[in-house]
């Protein structure tokens, strides 16, 4: 039983990859009611990671506070998504999510996040673009087969330790001056090995198709 659950957890570790990592200030659009105007609210300060599923294929972004380590942003990666410069900032990006699951319920949601330098803030861009055109694309099926490797090198080999039931015991060779007796009627039987996939963990969401909320001409806030 502990190896099986050390098996599932090192499949877990070698199913996801961190693609980025770095601090950052996360903001929500809050859409007014009534008489409320729509505003940006902060979301929380921590690591924003992008995450890739090497078995699926698909990339997510996740972010936690800092403090409290409660999840403040956690979507798929699509290729309709696009970054978009805050305005007069060269370090922060504003972008729609049609499906966020930082809370119990997934919900549409427009996002925006400053870095404390510009040049983290190029680079989460070049990260984000790059993943989002690769999502559902096979392209490394050399990285795919890497891992179906190691993920087999941890598998129990139950066949070892089972005793050997076969009764003959092999010959011993004579010494010199005589020759061996090979039986040509019963041929040598080989043994075959057969490689199983790794179970893949299901996802338990689905993305959803709305379409982002639309934008109004509030930005987010300034650099501070």
């Amino acid at each position: 039983m502990l190896k099986l659950l050390f098996k599932h957890s090192m499949m877990k570790l070698y199913l996801l990859y961190v693609y980025f990592l770095r601090r950052a200030k996360l903001f929500r659009y809050i859409i007014g009611q009534h008489d409320t105007s729509p505003e940006w609210k902060e979301r929380g300060i921590g690591d924003v990671k992008i995450l890739k599923n090497r078995a699926k294929h698909s990339y997510r972004l996740v972010m936690r506070r800092e403090k409290t380590l409660k999840v403040c942003a956690n979507h798929f990666l699509t290729k309709d998504m696009e970054l978009k410069p805050n305005c007069g900032s060269d370090r922060a990006w504003v972008w729609n999510v049609s499906a966020d699951y930082a809370d119990e319920e997934p919900r549409k949601e427009t996002l925006a996040i400053r870095f404390a330098n510009a040049e983290n803030a190029k680079k989460f861009k070049e990260v984000f673009d790059k993943c989002k055109e690769k999502v559902g694309n096979p392209a490394n099926d050399v990285e795919s087969e890497k891992l179906a490797n190691e993920l087999e090198s941890l598998k129990v080999n139950d066949d070892s330790e089972k005793p050997n039931e076969q009764g003959d015991e092999p010959k011993e060779s004579s010494g010199e001056g005589t020759s061996t007796e090979t039986n040509a009627e019963e041929p040598q039987e080989k043994v075959e090995e057969t490689e199983k996939e790794p179970d893949t963990v299901t996802e338990s969401k689905s993305e959803t198709s709305d379409n982002p909320p639309e934008k109004t001409d509030d930005s987010p806030p300034s650099d501070q």
